[in-house]
C-alpha cells in the first residue's frame, strides 16, 4: 500500500509573528539527521518519492466559488496547518508506516499525517475506467 507522510513543520504555523519568515531554510544539523532517516527509508525499499516545500509566502492558492478561480498570494491568514513536506511511501499496512512515521527526526511542534493513496483497485470499476489516461500515465512515469 502506498502512503504519503506529510509534514506539518511547527516552525510553519501561527500568525506572523510566531511562523519562520519566507527565506526560511533548515539549519544544517537538521537536515543531517533528515537525510540520515530519508536513507534508512530508502535502503529499506519504502521510499518513492520526497520533497520540502518552501514558506507559505512563497506560495499562492487558487480557490473557486461561483465559477471563479481567485488567486491569493501567500501568507494565507486562514491557514491553519501549513505543510512543510512529504515523502511518498509503501508499506504493507498502516501500522507499518505508523512506526516509520514515529522514527522521523521532527522537532518540537511538529506533526506528521499518514494517508493511504487511492490505488485503482480501491475504486468502483465505473470510476476506475473514467481514470484511466494514457498521456497522464506516460507523463506521471516519464518523471518518476
Amino acid at each position: 500500500m502506498r502512503f504519503m507522510m506529510i509534514m506539518i513543520p511547527g516552525v510553519y504555523q501561527g500568525g506572523k509573528e510566531k511562523r519562520v519568515a519566507g527565506d526560511f531554510t533548515p539549519p544544517a544539523d537538521a537536515v543531517e539527521q533528515m537525510m540520515k532517516y530519508n536513507e534508512a527509508l530508502a535502503k529499506a525499499g519504502h521510499l518513492i518519492s520526497l520533497d520540502g516545500l518552501h514558506p507559505i509566502e512563497k506560495g499562492a492558492r487558487v480557490s473557486y466559488s461561483g465559477g471563479t478561480p481567485t488567486v491569493t498570494d501567500g501568507p494565507f491568514i486562514e491557514s491553519k496547518e501549513v505543510l512543510g513536506g512529504y515523502w511518498m511511501v509503501q508499506f504493507p499496512s498502516k501500522e507499518e508506516a505508523i512506526e516509520w512515521a514515529k522514527r522521523i527526526p521532527a522537532a518540537e511542534g511538529d506533526t506528521v499525517e499518514i494517508r493511504q493513496v487511492f490505488e485503482m483497485t480501491d475504486w468502483p470499476e465505473e470510476a476506475a475506467n473514467a481514470a484511466k489516461n494514457r498521456i497522464v500515465e506516460d507523463a506521471v512515469r516519464k518523471h518518476q
